[in-house]
């Protein structure tokens, strides 16, 4: 059979845990990259993420394996590797064998901790970082709340799902926006920023979305991709809300969404319930485009109309990605 998609995974960061998740001494088998790999944080506090396969006799160090210090033991043979790929202790061993003794033998993944989250940067010739996770100042702020997180697995990639905020037409025929939001695109590097206005449905006493059409008021979104791992979006309204989105790739056919919400604090408990009508309705049309994006193929040279909104410009951006 053959693949829906027959495009590579894209360099960049991606979000594989939430940090909170995360205490000293845990270990978590993931799979994403097309490949297992194991994530785990060490006594002294630091996350690692390594390919998950022992090099001894192919034990899975994400299942069972347990750490030690600063490396992980692995559960068959309890071999040792630090956070780098290197083994550090082969305990029944009178002397280190020679393939293993100074060598990196298990492929490690640069690792930061940023906006509440693990990150894991991936390149597929294991290139070393060419930008940085942006900070959302939103999300380490007290003055905003704890975020309020869903997610979703599908089949689907990245470059498919991020081409939805470019076209504009969707909006309304997908998601019933009573018109087309009008947009300003600006591209710079491995940023991609977009300001929209728009006319959107007004949110009830009760935060409910009135989808009549009828009652309508004005809307602002700013939208920022930091490369192809990360969005940031501010909605401004009545009230103001921010969302922090993930999309990490679990392998060429599919990827794991996140989407992170905070608000204000000291938003009156009114503007909040508003806030958390209008989060209702992202996640809503998220599942909304799910059955669409699991079902359509990519087209290299599609059909498009003057009224499709920036759809080239974006795929043209989105390039830089494929090593």
């Amino acid at each position: 059979m053959s693949k829906r998609y027959d495009k590579p995974i894209p360099l960049g960061w991606y979000a594989v845990d939430y940090s909170a998740k995360l205490q000293a001494g845990n270990v978590k088998p993931l799979s994403y990259f097309g490949r297992e790999l194991v994530l785990f944080r060490t006594e002294s506090g630091e996350a690692k993420l390594l390919d998950a396969y022992c090099p001894h006799l192919g034990a899975h160090l994400g299942h069972g394996g347990k750490v030690v210090g600063d490396s992980i033991s692995c559960p068959f043979h309890a071999w040792k590797y630090n956070g780098e790929g290197y083994c550090t202790d082969v305990p029944y061993a009178k002397r280190m064998p020679p393939k293993v003794d100074g060598k990196q033998i298990i492929r490690s993944y640069p690792v930061v901790e940023q906006n509440n989250m693990v990150w894991a940067w991936y390149h597929p010739g294991d290139a070393e970082p060419g930008f940085e996770v942006f900070a959302i100042p939103e999300l380490s702020s007290p003055e905003w709340s704890e975020m309020v997180s869903c997610d979703w697995t599908f089949n689907s990639i990245i470059q498919e799902t991020g081409e939805n905020a470019a076209d504009i037409a969707h909006f309304v025929t997908v998601h019933g926006i009573p018109d087309m939001p009008v947009g300003k695109v600006t591209m710079e590097g491995h940023i991609r920023r977009t300001l929209m206005l728009s006319e959107v449905q007004v949110i009830g006493e009760e935060g409910e979305i009135d989808r009549s059409g009828e009652n309508l008021e004005a809307g602002h979104l700013e939208s920022v991709n930091y490369g192809p791992g990360q969005t940031y979006q501010k909605f401004s309204r009545m009230f103001d809300i921010v969302m922090m989105g993930t999309l990490t790739p679990i392998d060429d056919q599919s990827m794991h969404m996140r989407f992170n919400f905070s608000m204000p604090k000291a938003q009156s408990e009114e503007h909040a319930l508003y806030a958390k009508g209008f989060m209702d309705e992202i996640v809503h049309q998220v599942e909304q485009d799910i059955p669409i994006w699991e079902n359509k193929v990519y087209l290299e040279s599609p059909v498009l109309c003057d009224g499709d909104g920036p759809i080239a410009q974006y795929r043209k951006w989105f390039q830089q990605f494929y090593a």
